[in-house]
């Protein structure tokens, strides 16, 4: 059987981040990637200059379109800015019973809000329930529990078990936000605890890592992997892409993470 991933998430006009790291990322782990598009940003490397959300018939629409044909094995949820558009999905996914990621974008990189304020409590009671992974970095950690951002491993510890309070099955707090010489993630289910280190790459092409590595998650788990077995997969995938991304020359400002690295060479 083809492995099957969904991407629910906006549109990057830069290629960088949202749907399109996502399908960039499938399609190097070798799953087949559908989409539902929840919002058309206008951006780049510099940043986002305008956001236009999709309605909430269409996104209903597209997921409807989707489920009905294709073998969806996992599901990946990006940028969701309103609480309508929260809603609407949450709905449909109560039928479905695919594990589901999600990665609670409420910040680009370039630090443009993408997710309403409005709509943080309608993400954290509709679809972290309906999670078996929540990825969020630091500062989302902290909007998500509405504590300060975390600066060591034992505050990492407590907001995550306040995140799997609101029902996610796990957490992967993500500590690239953090300091040190290594960037750590803790993955925390309720019963055990583990951590990733990754040496730090010194790079300013770091456009789109948290979608990049949400999607490669949700790949690994419509490949039929444990969770853990595809969050570890998943870190060495983005480290790759990390690495490989210092020498792309896109854009004048955070340029991306190169998705295509054990491909071609830039």
């Amino acid at each position: 059987m083809t492995a099957i991933a969904l991407t629910i998430a906006g549109s990057d006009s830069g290629g960088g981040a949202g749907i399109q790291a996502d399908l960039k990322t499938f399609s190097a782990l070798g799953v087949y990637g559908a989409s539902v598009i929840t919002a058309i940003t206008a951006q780049n490397t510099k940043g986002v200059t305008a956001v236009e959300d999709i309605s909430s018939t269409i996104i209903a629409a597209q997921m409807d379109a989707v489920f009905s044909d294709l073998d969806i094995k996992a599901i990946k949820i990006g940028m969701v800015s309103r609480i309508d558009t929260i809603r609407t999905i949450a709905e449909r996914l109560r039928s479905q019973p695919q594990p589901v990621v999600l990665d609670p974008v409420m910040v680009a990189t370039s630090g443009d809000r993408l997710l309403q304020e409005e709509a943080i409590e309608t993400l954290r009671s509709e679809l972290l329930p309906q999670a078996i992974l929540a990825t969020p970095n630091l500062p989302e950690a902290a909007l998500l529990t509405g504590t300060g951002i975390a600066t060591d491993r034992a505050a990492m510890l407590k907001q995550a078990e306040m995140i799997l309070a609101l029902g996610a099955k796990a957490v992967l707090i993500k500590g690239g936000h953090g300091t040190g010489s290594k960037s750590v993630d803790l993955l925390m289910d309720g019963e055990t605890i583990q951590e990733f280190a990754m040496p730090r790459i010194e790079t300013k092409n770091d456009h789109g890592t948290g979608c990049t590595l949400a999607a490669a998650i949700a790949a690994h788990l419509a490949l039929g992997l444990p969770l853990t077995d595809a969050v570890g997969l998943s870190k060495d995938y983005l480290q790759g892409a990390l690495a490989a991304g210092r020498d792309l020359k896109v854009g004048h400002g955070h340029g991306p993470v190169h998705h295509f690295y054990r491909w071609w060479a830039p």
